[in-house]
């Protein structure tokens, strides 16, 4: 049964909200989630969440990196889920795209790692962190921008 007050589910003797933010990237943070592949990245997690029955709340892809804001049955493992989902659509991501093969090397597609935090009571706020992560990014480039100086010239 689900709660939808308080986002919980329960059974007759279990009650649980297992609530997770979950960044990862691309194998030396390249930045392949763009365009078509982008589209597609999404289209096959979501696939995949459905598949082991995982809820996606909130999920944004970066040029170069994934957020993902997800509810985790409780006889689920993150480090299992992350391990399905990261390795599994390397697989689909290889198959359908061949020739990123040969420009990855050894199939791998992700990096080894990733990011996971519980998420408490915090909820909207990582939701809105996620919508918004991309805006920031883009200010903050803009704001880091430091002109060249010639350590020579004084």
């Amino acid at each position: 049964m689900n709660n939808k007050a308080n986002d919980t589910y329960s059974l007759s003797h279990t009650t649980w909200k297992c609530q997770y933010h979950i960044v990862f990237a691309p194998k030396y943070r390249r930045k392949a989630i763009y365009g078509n592949l982008r589209a597609d990245i999404g289209a096959i997690l979501r696939e995949l969440c459905e598949r082991k029955h995982v809820k996606i709340i909130e999920a944004h892809a970066m040029p170069d990196h994934i957020h993902m804001l997800v509810e985790i049955p409780p006889n689920q493992r993150v480090s299992d889920f992350m391990g399905y989902l990261k390795g599994k659509s390397t697989m689909i991501i290889f198959e359908r795209y061949s020739n990123l093969k040969y420009k990855y090397g050894n199939r791998h597609f992700w990096c080894r790692g990733y990011y996971v935090s519980t998420v408490g009571g915090n909820k909207n706020g990582i939701a809105k962190y996620i919508r918004e992560q991309e805006k920031e990014d883009i200010i903050y480039d803009q704001l880091s921008i430091k002109e060249w100086e010639d350590p020579f010239k004084k």
